[in-house]
């Protein structure tokens, strides 16, 4: 019996004609004619023609007729082993997948070898009930072979919803597999897999490849008969190990919450007795960051703190250049904001600078230097003048402290007050703790803004679920017109006097369904009336967009409240100010003059 196998290629091949000449950009397609192939640009090319015809962007099938009258470009084969550390393939955004690669001279961009070469149809071991079409999907899904993220030119079968890369879909295929990771003897690929529950995660997964030990009845999906020994992931402390079963009992996963099985494997912690975690939620992509530890010793890390300490109530924060007092909070102005999350500082103590207007929170100034926030598989370190959309609650930071993935790749980023959320979580509105245990693909509809959110807040108690936008709302608020704390109201009825005091809009006319209120005086105001639309963008920025003109960030205006020169409504909060223009948020200038 062969071990190996392959797929099956259908009659069509689309290798146009020969090449008579050869320019190589290696040494080793000096020695070689190689054929002129079609770029894969041309064909995405006629996909985005097609969909725009038919009103669809989704996904194209490609066919013969869809390619004909298009140019044949010219690609070079090359065979680089830093491919793939320099970026992705520019039609199937997969990377680490190998180092034979084509360049097209007219589009300057790289394709991985077997994405232009591959047959517009082929039949696969992994699927043999039928077909697998190649597709460009324009949205991200799995690749039922890797289990790494697939998007853009794919195959797939059309009735079962089965995906694989270009590149997986070309690989020889192992089967008989002579030392898995996760057993001790031979496995065997097995083709009907449709009723086999995998020994490793425990899961019945009938799209994914199956290996089977006939003499143990052992099974594992392709994915899991590799799965590494000791790992450590972002929601615990501690590494933890692989195991093929657990003692009796009922056990919770650390990560989405829910019961398992201790007859499949999991994974536990050494040091902590009742911390177990499902196989498939531990190697998630946005838990784990896909480093094998077995064998590899864990050294002690060491840690900065934030601050060094000068004499009784002055420190010296690594992120300013002067030395800090201690101060108890009798500040009671709007625009006094702290540098750090940019909020104003209505209550607890704070720092200010003893040579500049620098103010900061106690809290945000003991933010540690690096975190391992369990948003992110990545520790994560703190700098100034973060200027991007947080990762976790999609809000528009500029000039605040932030932390940031080192990792280039990543571009993964949080303001100081979602990467200050940990399990379980203390939501004030709330009765019971909550956790992330939702999958963090699916979007889930905040119980308090009624909006739908990635990465939500969750109870496993009952169904409550809440956004990281509104989790991190400042519990309390003051207005200077009420000598009272404003708190957080939602999911009741208002007072009678149900408009804002602020705008004067009636509350029922608009889409909010969270505000402020004063219990004392019955009065209710919109979040955006309190903080403007755009409170985490730090007053005295300058935003410096493509070359253009600098836009000032002003502060909330105590004299007077200009007008929008694009929405045409008085500013409430902070001002946008390009040469003489005036805008009431950061979304009205960038209309007005980018759009």
């Amino acid at each position: 019996m062969d071990s190996v196998g392959g797929f099956q290629l259908p009659k069509y091949h689309p290798i146009p004609e020969t090449q008579t000449q050869s320019p190589t950009p290696s040494a080793d397609a000096a020695t070689h004619n190689h054929p002129l192939l079609l770029c894969p640009l041309e064909q995405w090319a006629s996909y985005t023609i097609k969909t725009k015809d038919r009103g669809s962007n989704d996904e194209y099938t490609i066919s013969t007729t869809s390619v004909r009258g298009r140019p044949v470009l010219p690609l070079f084969w090359c065979n680089n082993k830093e491919f793939d550390s320099y970026g992705d393939c520019d039609v199937c955004r997969g990377s680490n997948f190998g180092t034979d690669y084509y360049f097209c001279e007219l589009h300057h961009e790289k394709f991985h070898k077997e994405c232009v070469e591959s047959p517009l149809k082929i039949k696969h071991p992994y699927h043999p009930e039928h077909y697998l079409q190649l597709h460009f999907l324009n949205r991200i899904t799995e690749c039922f072979s890797c289990r790494r993220k697939a998007e853009w030119l794919v195959y797939r079968c059309t009735i079962c919803q089965f995906f694989m890369h270009p590149v997986c879909a070309m690989k020889p295929i192992s089967f008989v597999v002579d030392q898995p990771k996760r057993h001790h003897h031979s496995l065997t690929f097995f083709p009907r897999q449709t009723s086999l529950t995998c020994n490793v995660c425990g899961l019945l997964r009938k799209l994914y490849p199956t290996y089977v030990c006939l003499g143990c009845n052992f099974v594992a999906h392709n994915d899991c008969m590799y799965s590494p020994s000791i790992i450590k992931i972002s929601r615990h402390h501690h590494r933890i190990s692989y195991i093929s079963s657990l003692r009796s009992g009922e056990w919770s996963c650390g990560v989405c919450r829910q019961g398992i099985d201790g007859d499949y494997g999991a994974y536990s912690c050494d040091k902590c007795s009742d911390y177990v975690v499902h196989s498939r939620c531990a190697l998630g992509e946005d838990v784990w960051d896909g480093k094998e530890l077995e064998g590899v010793p864990e050294e002690a890390e060491t840690t900065l703190g934030p601050f060094n300490v000068i004499t009784e109530g002055v420190i010296s924060h690594f992120l300013h250049a002067h030395y800090l007092r201690f101060e108890v909070n009798i500040l009671d102005d709007e625009n006094n904001f702290c540098q750090a999350c940019t909020l104003s500082i209505y209550e607890g103590n704070f720092y200010s600078c003893m040579e500049c207007d620098f103010v900061i929170h106690e809290t945000c100034a003991i933010a540690p230097r690096k975190i391992q926030s369990a948003l992110h598989p990545h520790p994560l370190i703190l700098k100034a003048d973060i200027e991007n959309d947080c990762n976790a609650c999609a809000r528009t930071a500029w000039g605040g402290f932030g932390y940031q993935c080192p990792i280039r790749e990543c571009d993964f980023k949080l303001d100081v007050l979602c990467a200050s959320i940990s399990e379980p979580f203390d939501y004030k509105g709330h009765d019971h703790p909550l956790f992330l245990g939702l999958d963090p693909e699916e979007k889930a509809i905040c119980h308090v803004c009624k909006t739908k959110f990635h990465k939500p807040l969750n109870c496993i108690k009952c169904d409550f679920i809440v956004c990281m936008k509104c989790a991190t709302l400042p519990n309390k608020v003051k207005y200077k017109h009420d000598k009272h704390f404003l708190t957080i109201l939602f999911g009741e009825e208002v007072c009678e006097n149900d408009w804002c005091e602020v705008c004067e809009r009636d509350l029922g006319d608009t889409d909010t369904k969270v505000f402020y209120w004063c219990k004392e005086c019955c009065t209710t105001f919109h979040i955006e009336c309190l903080f403007g639309k755009d409170p985490y963008m730090k007053p005295g920025k300058i935003i410096r967009v493509w070359g253009l003109n600098d836009v000032q960030i002003l502060g909330k205006c105590k004299i007077s409240r200009p007008i929008c020169d694009h929405c045409k409504n008085r500013c409430q909060g902070k001002i946008f100010k390009r040469d003489k223009y005036r805008a009431c948020s950061w979304h009205c200038m960038y209309v007005t003059f980018y759009m």
